[in-house]
């Protein structure tokens, strides 16, 4: 059975709130929920590690708009839910290592970065002004978090992900903290030649949408 240190885990799920203007996360079931109260969510609950809790919780929801996520492999998680939930695609959970590689800006676009409080806000513009690229991070006195970076497809391959990451990690106040995010597959090829490493496999399911 995999685990993450669960106060490793709320100092990310706290910072990440922080990112994305949510509530803090709440202790609950052996894992912490959070409440994002959106059209195709209203709240998940995370747990470092597959326990009892996570198995009553789950046999308790029949909406398909409470997710559960799992610090653990798709087969750790499948193994605790009722026939009729689904599981979605594979994430990681990722923690970097070392600096990002500097490179230079693709000729042709602009970084804008802009801070509110603790949370960043890092975009790239194409030289016609279209979105290009776009980041997110949050710090606190235990973490620095990266949080929905995206490329768009017309824009990929040009280095804007390391641009995106490398502006997000300068923007970062303490040199000790760790830095963490949860990657999509894709996302963690790019992590990966960034250095990061892989702490576990971050696993998703939910009731499907009838």
């Amino acid at each position: 059975m995999m685990s993450v240190d669960p106060l490793i885990l709320n100092a990310w799920l706290s910072a990440r709130s922080i990112a994305r203007g949510l509530a803090p996360p709440l202790p609950e079931y052996g894992g912490f929920r959070i409440d994002t109260n959106s059209d195709v969510e209203v709240s998940r609950w995370i747990f470092p590690k597959l326990g009892p809790g996570l198995k009553e919780l789950v046999r308790s929801i029949d909406d398909p708009r409470y997710f559960v996520k799992l610090c653990g492999e798709a087969g750790e998680l499948r193994s605790a839910l009722p026939d009729f939930w689904t599981l979605h695609a594979p994430c990681y959970f990722m923690r970097a290592n070392g600096v990002h590689p500097k490179r230079p800006l693709a000729q042709g676009y602009e970084i804008d970065i802009r801070r509110v409080g603790s949370a960043v806000e890092v975009r790239v513009f194409s030289d016609t002004g279209l979105l290009a690229a776009s980041g997110y991070g949050a710090e606190t006195e235990d973490v620095f978090v990266y949080d929905r970076i995206a490329t768009d497809p017309a824009h990929r391959r040009k280095g804007l992900g390391n641009a995106v990451m490398t502006a997000l990690q300068g923007a970062k106040a303490s040199p000790t903290v760790p830095e963490l995010l949860v990657a999509t597959e894709d996302g963690r090829a790019l992590y990966t030649t960034l250095g990061w490493k892989t702490i576990s496999p971050y696993s998703t399911a939910s009731i499907p949408v009838p």
